[in-house]
């Protein structure tokens, strides 16, 4: 039947469709010698030029925040996030907007912790495996841990304690839509 009505299958996604998402890169502190090097590796993922509206983040003097909204492929956000974090001077995150097909993400990336990467719902929400909550549930009863601590960790706790302070620091900051080449 599904071929018949010309679907694949997936939540009535057509055979051979694209599926685009969309998503924002939020660059929350960058030295400003990084700034081109960001601009260039977000152009070569999404495939157009990128030119960010650089201001001072006064969270950490010497250093600018900026944010870019991106619409391409599903994966798009990994992609990016794996070109930037390498940098080790980066505080930043970047979303990915679920689709019929995908699942959201989100990222965040800070230089003294890390990658935090979560699943996210149609409705913004972190969403948190059956899986991963039992593993939370077998480190307490083994550790004596809390499983608020555990739970909190799941969530990115620890990213969201650092990436605060920076985040109300850019509010009021404009945004740009990019949009993926498809070729």
């Amino acid at each position: 039947m599904a071929d018949r009505i010309g679907m694949n299958g997936m939540h009535g996604v057509p055979q051979g469709a694209r599926v685009i998402t969309r998503g924002v890169v939020f660059v929350h502190s960058s030295p400003r010698a990084l700034c081109s090097h960001v601009e260039w590796a977000i152009a070569d993922v999404i495939g157009a030029p990128v030119s960010i509206d650089w201001v001072a983040q006064p969270i950490l003097p010497g250093s600018v925040r900026g944010e870019v909204s991106w619409s391409g492929a599903p994966g798009t956000a990994s992609r990016l996030v794996s070109l930037l974090h390498g940098w080790g001077r980066l505080r930043l995150e970047v979303t990915e907007e679920p689709t019929a097909t995908t699942e959201g993400e989100r990222y965040c990336v800070s230089p003294s912790l890390g990658v935090f990467r979560a699943a996210v719902g149609a409705h913004g929400d972190i969403q948190v495996s059956e899986e991963r909550l039992r593993g939370a549930i077998a480190r307490c009863a083994l550790s004596g841990a809390s499983l608020e601590d555990e739970i909190v960790g799941l969530l990115g706790g620890s990213w969201d304690a650092e990436l605060e302070p920076f985040r109300y620091a850019g509010e009021g900051a404009a945004v740009q839509w990019l949009h993926q080449v498809v070729s």
